[in-house]
């Protein structure tokens, strides 16, 4: 018998890589040559000022909010205080209901936020997905209240909360804030660049309903819209002041503006007060902006690249 030999075919050869393509490099910055070009100054120049317009009179404030009152507005103006104490903001917490004011802003605007965020989501969903009769002319109209300043209706809205029964506080301090024509702009915007048809489709074929695809499929993808529109919201229901004086009487259910107010009116001007609850009313703004920054930014970013 002969032995038989097994041959395996031979691989074929690799096709070898063509050269790699050719990529430009930038030209290299001669030696000796500054990145500081007059321009670039100027810019920084600019930066530089209004980073101490903005900056300043925070630090001003934080630092006058340990000083006496008779330290507040000495010459020269000093941001560190000589004598620094704590007097001023145990003076606001023993003589003033700055809890109760506090409070009432924080839960007024919590509420309003998440209220204000949800509505508008879901308005915004309706008129970038759906069609209907008269969505041009609703459009239209809920785009046109943005040229409406809030003096003007600020009176008729007084007057149908009181007739209707529904003036207390803190269903009051909401209403304003419950559906923004911006916000439901905005939504309706970034869910038109970001949310494609086919997703809402695949989602129907799987038996969602509109509501559940709402909940499901589209608020996750409009989790950086949501947290810029949230931060934005916050800011206008916290800082509100016209409504709140409209509304509120009593001085235990004012919000932070109102009883800031009222320490800045009363005899002498008690700067000694108002400065320690500007620097306490502030934080909740600089927690929520902590918060939700990463949101904020890539909310405000989108649409500006395409992708």
């Amino acid at each position: 018998m002969s032995a038989t030999t097994v041959t395996t075919p031979a691989r074929p050869a690799r096709a070898t890589s063509g050269p790699a393509p050719h990529r430009p490099r930038r030209p290299r910055r001669p030696e000796g040559t500054s990145l500081l070009t007059p321009r670039r100054v100027a810019l920084y120049c600019l930066l530089v000022v209004l980073l101490a317009v903005f900056v300043l009179p925070l630090l001003f404030a934080l630092s006058g909010s340990f000083k006496p009152r008779a330290d507040i507005f000495g010459e020269p103006l000093r941001l560190i205080p000589t004598t620094a104490t704590l007097e001023n903001y145990a003076n606001l917490l023993s003589s003033q209901p700055f809890w109760s004011w506090f409070g009432m802003s924080v839960g007024v605007a919590t509420v309003a936020t998440v209220v204000s965020v949800f509505v508008c989501a879901l308005a915004g969903f309706g008129f970038a997905k759906y069609r209907f009769r008269g969505k041009q002319a609703l459009f239209t109209v809920m785009f046109s209240s943005l040229a409406v300043p809030f003096a003007v209706i600020l009176v008729p809205l007084f007057v149908l909360l009181v007739k209707t029964g529904l003036g207390t506080p803190w269903f009051a301090l909401i209403v304003p804030w419950v559906a923004p024509a911006f916000g439901i702009f905005m939504m309706q915007q970034y869910i038109v660049q970001s949310v494609p048809d086919e997703i809402l489709e695949a989602a129907r074929i799987d038996g969602c309903s509109e509501f559940r695809i709402f909940l499901r499929v589209v608020l996750p993808l409009l989790r950086p819209s949501l947290g810029a529109l949230a931060v934005w919201s916050f800011l206008q229901s916290y800082n509100s002041f016209l409504w709140p004086l409209v509304m509120v009487s009593d001085v235990q259910q004012y919000t932070l503006p109102l009883g800031l107010n009222i320490l800045y009116a009363s005899e002498n001007k008690a700067f000694d007060l108002v400065l320690p609850g500007a620097v306490l009313a502030s934080v909740p703004m600089i927690i929520v902006f902590l918060l939700l920054r990463k949101q904020l930014l890539e909310g405000l970013s989108a649409g500006a690249v395409k992708g």
